[in-house]
């Protein structure tokens, strides 16, 4: 693997990726002071350089993803509110139940294809307290996942995306994309950041996916959003001190590790058209958006084929008991692609 050699090629996740040599330089030098007192001028920098990429009023820095959308939540509903998003989303999946243990709401949870949403499916899943006689909770903010991690990748086009912002609109909802690869998005559908999120109340960024930062998001919005969402982040232990030494890796990942996400996409759709011509191995290749590559195996037999996937040095997860996940990031070398084809095409049963 390109920058940290290992006998392993490691296509579990674009979060194992590490700070390239570059990218601790930039965080050694970095200047630091103390974010809870405000005076940490890089990640000010961090901040305001976010804020102006989504065209939003503010940012603020925080450790993870999860974190963000949690504090996004927090800070734009009411205990007893409902979120609504797709069925498969992270918010969902993966984050603990977060939106029910912190911010008291339920949640409404919308058929997707490949992930992403119809508008119609989310104007039907919004429920409101009013005239229903008490019966339902008060659905108050509808959140977007995009990429669509589930979906393997899959990106919301332009229209979904603003058509969702408009139901949202209509019926008093705020509006959040979950932006945990929202550079790998805007890279496959020629749509800019600023574009995406322009109908949008909050958007999290994260930095240390494809972007290659070893820790940290953004969450971008309005003022007023964004100074409800600083207390939140108090609250829920999220303040940090000397930030600026991680803030600079985001600095990095920004100005540098952008526009290679292309690369990885590329690498991604290699691999998956290979695989689909394997016997063996089903791909969905319209899924194949960006750097997920989704390779269904015989029923029951995601382990196994990842047990001897590891065997032949490569690693991968299971999404499910027949399927397992593949990604490409920037540690990821052409030569890794190819050793990645030969052993699925060994690992066959």
């Amino acid at each position: 693997m390109r920058h940290y050699p290992s006998e392993l090629v490691d296509l579990r996740s674009d979060t194992v990726t590490q700070p390239t040599p570059e990218m601790r330089e930039a965080m050694a030098k970095a200047s630091v002071g103390d974010d809870v007192l405000g005076d940490d001028p890089t990640v000010i920098e961090l901040q305001e350089m976010v804020a102006d990429i989504f065209g939003k009023e503010e940012a603020l820095f925080v450790p993870s993803g999860t974190m963000s959308n949690a504090i996004a939540i927090r800070a734009q509903t009411e205990p007893g509110d409902e979120v609504i998003t797709e069925r498969y989303s992270h918010i969902y999946i993966y984050e603990g139940g977060g939106y029910a243990a912190l911010s008291g709401c339920s949640i409404a949870l919308v058929p997707g294809e490949g992930g992403i949403m119809d508008p119609a499916d989310v104007e039907a899943s919004i429920r409101k307290g009013d005239g229903s006689l008490g019966h339902y909770p008060n659905g108050s903010m509808v959140c977007v996942e995009n990429t669509s991690n589930r979906g393997g990748g899959t990106c919301y086009s332009k229209e979904k995306l603003d058509g969702i912002a408009k139901i949202a609109r209509e019926n008093n909802c705020r509006s959040h994309i979950d932006g945990a690869r929202i550079f790998n998005a805007s890279i496959s559908s020629s749509l800019s950041p600023r574009r995406m999120a322009r109908e949008y109340d909050s958007i999290s960024v994260c930095l240390s996916k494809g972007l290659g930062a070893p820790v940290g998001s953004v969450l971008v919005g309005s003022t007023e959003t964004l100074y409800k969402a600083h207390r939140w982040r108090k609250m829920f232990g999220g303040g940090m001190r000397q930030a600026g030494i991680l803030a600079a890796a985001g600095i990095y990942s920004l100005e540098n590790n952008v526009h290679r996400l292309s690369e990885d996409h590329h690498r991604a759709m290699e691999i998956a058209t290979a695989v689909e011509r394997m016997d063996s191995y089903e791909v969905d290749l319209e899924q194949v958006q960006t750097n997920m590559v989704y390779v269904k195996c015989d029923k029951g037999g995601a382990e196994s084929l990842i047990h001897r996937l590891e065997k032949l040095g490569i690693q991968a997860l299971t999404i499910d008991s027949s399927t397992i996940r593949i990604v490409t990031h920037l540690h990821i070398t052409d030569e890794d692609v190819q050793r990645t084809i030969s052993a699925l095409e060994s690992a066959q049963p």
